[in-house]
């Protein structure tokens, strides 16, 4: 059998997609190419079908088809500013007078340790009245339609490799499906040649690949990478987006017969739910060969967007870039857009270091609200930033801050989210989350939430029992919603 019969992988799309040497593999060791074409989507009707989460259709329906929510929605798409490493709070949107204070003074947890009041000068912005550090003047103007969640916490380890798959998946330690994937399973997408999942610069060093993954679910609901985190964006792409081998004419002959053995074998009886998502990611990426060229060209937008998002200006380049595909990808019917950066792992250098990151981040975030909004896309899409822990208020440097789970800072805007709202809060010293708490389980239920989706509903039989996003817990904090 020639080579050019089995469909191309798209390396670092769909992480589903085998490629030619597995395939061969899958040949000689006899499960035969017909057998695994066939098997794939006379899975059709069990992988629908899990979790209660029915599909109409049969074989050849994708599993990307857009699905009724169980109730109405506030928001069809979500933008998710991953800031990695943990973004000091109390630097930030944080602001506590007691730290500022108690400067220098002897910890009440740790004679070794002081207290470390912010460096930074913060002042009131908007209607709202909310106290914003200096290093985010552009976010700032913003103030009346952001959504401030300032009990954030978790019991997940105050480690990133554990910490960044728990604030993805659920969980620090088993390998779950992303919070991505799951609302993908549950509401499909809404183009169908592009996928439901985009993370762009992911942060892979730190069990990245378990933080996009689809996990049990099946894998075309897995993550499409652009890039990873150390690479400059103008070298980040979507490899193998062309098929050197075929036209596009015998590409999609060949997927036809593909589907004419699916059809054939459906009444047989044998299903395999993860190999069903294997032949949806074949489809998947031979139709993102014709539109994810045209989306991510961002030589299209006019010199006034790409000025407002700080296109081509040293400090703000990259992440620009980012924010800006983001958009286009939104605007273009996908689901879930992670964009990730990942300077924040300030245990020393504080003040240089915030100074930085912040720097390039703060235009590009107030530019893509800026955008969405003046497109009218804000109010159904929810933007939600944050890192996966927040940082000690105290410490045995003058200038750097440790790892800390008790409590922190993320904030929304659009998606039905009450704007110019904050919602809990931590105790004097910017420590220990007190009022409003919400831990990861909390926060995805919420989310679910805001998108129609019961998080207790939506679930997917594994292993002998019904999974879902938030395991056993999640409370939805109905109090941030408009």
């Amino acid at each position: 059998m020639n080579k050019t019969h089995y469909p191309q992988r798209c390396d670092g799309v769909i992480p589903g997609v085998y490629t030619r040497r597995q395939m061969l593999k899958t040949l000689t060791t006899g499960f035969g190419y017909m057998a695994f074409a066939g098997l794939a989507a006379q899975s059709a009707l069990a992988a629908t079908q899990a979790g209660g989460q029915v599909i109409d259709g049969a074989a050849d329906s994708s599993l990307l088809l857009p699905k009724k929510p169980h109730f109405a929605p506030r928001a069809k798409r979500i933008i998710f500013l991953g800031m990695e490493g943990a973004p000091s709070h109390v630097d930030t949107f944080d602001y506590k007078v007691k730290l500022q204070t108690d400067d220098g003074k002897q910890s009440k947890d740790n004679e070794d340790r002081q207290y470390l009041g912010s460096p930074f000068k913060f002042k009131q912005y908007g209607q709202s009245g909310k106290w914003i550090s200096e290093l985010f003047p552009n976010v700032a103007t913003h103030a009346d339609e952001l959504c401030f969640l300032h009990g954030l916490w978790t019991n997940a380890p105050a480690l990133h490799p554990q910490a960044w798959p728990a604030m993805h998946t659920g969980s620090p330690v088993f390998v779950r499906p992303s919070m991505g994937s799951w609302l993908l399973y549950g509401l499909g997408t809404e183009n169908q040649n592009l996928p439901g999942f985009v993370t762009i610069k992911p942060a892979l060093s730190i069990g990245g690949g378990q933080s996009y993954e689809s996990g049990f679910l099946p894998s075309v609901f897995s993550a499409t990478r652009i890039g990873e985190s150390k690479t400059d964006i103008n070298n980040c792409s979507i490899n193998n987006i062309k098929n050197a081998n075929l036209t596009a004419k015998a590409q999609r002959k060949e997927l036809d017969f593909v589907q004419e053995l699916n059809h054939d074998l459906l009444k047989k009886g044998t299903l395999d739910h993860q190999v069903e998502g294997v032949i949806q990611s074949y489809e998947l990426a031979f139709k993102m060969q014709a539109e994810v060229p045209e989306v991510t060209d961002i030589s299209k937008e006019s010199q006034a967007t790409l000025d407002l998002y700080g296109v081509n200006k040293d400090e703000t380049d990259d992440f620009a870039r980012q924010c800006l595909l983001a958009r286009r990808f939104a605007q273009a019917g996908v689901r879930f857009i992670e964009v990730c950066y990942d300077d924040w792992d300030h245990h020393g250098q504080l003040y240089a270091g915030l100074k930085k990151s912040t720097r390039a981040v703060d235009q590009p975030i107030s530019a893509l609200l800026t955008d969405l909004k003046q497109r009218g896309m804000l109010k159904d899409t929810l933007v939600l930033w944050g890192g996966e822990f927040g940082r000690t208020s105290d410490s045995p440097k003058p200038d750097g801050r440790d790892h800390s789970t008790k409590g922190w800072t993320m904030w929304m805007a659009g998606g039905g989210v009450k704007p110019g709202f904050s919602y809990g809060a931590t105790d004097d010293y910017g420590i220990n989350s007190v009022d409003g708490r919400m831990d990861y389980h909390d926060l995805h239920a919420t989310m679910l939430h805001i998108f129609g989706l019961d998080h207790e509903k939506l679930t997917y039989r594994y292993g002998g029992r019904d999974f879902r996003l938030t395991d056993v817990y999640g409370e939805v904090h109905d109090k941030i919603l408009a």
